[in-house]
């Protein structure tokens, strides 16, 4: 695997790579049409004095894509909501066990989103949408797909500091993680 952003001898980028631009490519989509749909919903009723009722639930499936492609891209580039002053300032030991620590509550966490995520979807997909002609599973579609991806990322960074913590083990403890 290669570092997010970082190329490969042949000049290609990995799969986790395009994955994360991918996911950052639907968030900020979505946002843009959240902004769009907004903005259609105040020039209807404001203009037009004919308020469309498919807004309001098409702008809360975008906001779900925003907030879960977002958090899966936080989850890959580890910019994640989280307290590192003190990891920061421990020992690279401690250092170390608090972001396995952190990367496995993100595995648990985006397992969790991604399973009660699905079933969510599945249970109401044949449920239509008050005011959109769309499944009321749609909405749960985001979580079930972020919380996959969450997996996915915080699995690839729990490999990776592995990796890297076989070779630092043999230097001695007082090497950085």
């Amino acid at each position: 695997m290669t570092e997010t952003g970082s190329t490969g001898a042949s000049g290609r980028t990995g799969l986790l790579d395009q994955l994360e631009a991918l996911a950052t490519i639907l968030a900020a989509s979505s946002l843009v049409a959240v902004v769009a749909v907004q903005a259609w919903q105040v020039f209807a009723r404001y203009v037009l004095n004919d308020s469309p009722s498919w807004t309001e639930p098409l702008a809360l499936v975008l906001i779900a894509v925003t907030a879960m492609m977002g958090a899966a891209v936080g989850v890959r580039r580890e910019t994640h909501f989280s307290f590192p002053t003190f990891a920061n300032a421990a020992p690279p030991t401690v250092r170390a066990v608090c972001r396995a620590v952190a990367r496995l509550a993100m595995l648990v966490l985006g397992g969790g989103l991604a399973v009660y995520g699905a079933i969510l979807m599945l249970d109401s997909f044949n449920v239509p949408m008050a005011g959109a002609p769309l499944p009321v599973g749609l909405k749960f579609a985001p979580v079930a797909v972020g919380g996959a991806l969450i997996v996915v990322f915080a699995l690839e960074r729990l490999v990776k500091a592995f990796r890297e913590a076989k070779p630092a083990a043999a230097h001695g403890p007082d090497e950085e993680f």
